[in-house]
């Protein structure tokens, strides 16, 4: 595909990764270690939280992160170390809508980039390990949070990856990109930016509005 096709169309594609191609919820492990539901979503609501776990996808390490909330909460230590070291039994594998349009927009030779909010430390599972290392090395390139101690939905992360595409398409600008994300916040920060955005939360919304754009779905 050419930058004279994306003159008029947007014709590059960047996913986001957990919730769009990949299954991750810590409820996966803890099931096994809380049985009492309402416990077990009180923990994590409370404890291992989202906000706890997003530093890390900002660069902060996992044992500093462990040890500061075990720390807080040293009644539930033995739980918040488990987050991190059984941390690959949250993974559930590749979401299958998600992956065919990955599929469709691969086969329609549209170049596909990947922006993830993910800690750099595991990270290195995904990428050695199927399903997930087969589908990662079919980006172009993959920008991921925990390595660029930025998150989304802060702005500079995106222009990043821009500059990233820009190593492939140097006259890329924020018009010409797709990029699809669970996040309903992620999104609106790359609409500000000038990206085309879609909030995943239906594939098949999603791919029809790939199709409005013109994009081969």
């Amino acid at each position: 595909m050419t930058l004279a096709t994306i003159a008029t169309t947007p014709t590059i594609v960047v996913f986001d990764l957990g919730g769009v191609l990949f299954d991750w919820n810590p409820d996966y492990l803890f099931r096994k270690l809380i049985a009492d539901e309402a416990e077990r979503k009180w923990f994590l609501a409370n404890i291992c939280n989202g906000a706890w776990n997003i530093q890390q996808d900002g660069g902060r390490s996992l044992a500093e992160a462990t040890a500061s909330l075990s720390a807080r909460h040293p009644e539930h230590a033995s739980l918040i170390a488990a987050f991190y070291a059984r941390w690959a039994e949250m993974l559930g594998g590749t979401l299958a809508p998600g992956l065919a349009i990955f599929e469709a927009l691969e086969a329609g030779g549209v170049p596909l980039y990947a922006l993830t909010n993910w800690s750099a430390e595991t990270f290195p599972y995904a990428r050695g390990n199927a399903p997930y290392q087969p589908v990662l090395q079919r980006f172009k390139d993959i920008l991921v949070s925990g390595e660029e101690k930025l998150i989304k939905p802060d702005p500079r992360i995106y222009q990043r990856m821009l500059e990233r595409i820009r190593v492939h398409y140097p006259e890329a600008q924020p018009e010409h990109l797709v990029f699809i994300d669970d996040v309903e916040r992620n999104v609106l920060a790359a609409r500000a930016l000038g990206w085309r955005a879609i909030h995943h939360s239906d594939p098949a919304a999603t791919a029809a509005q790939l199709r409005n754009w013109g994009l081969p779905v």
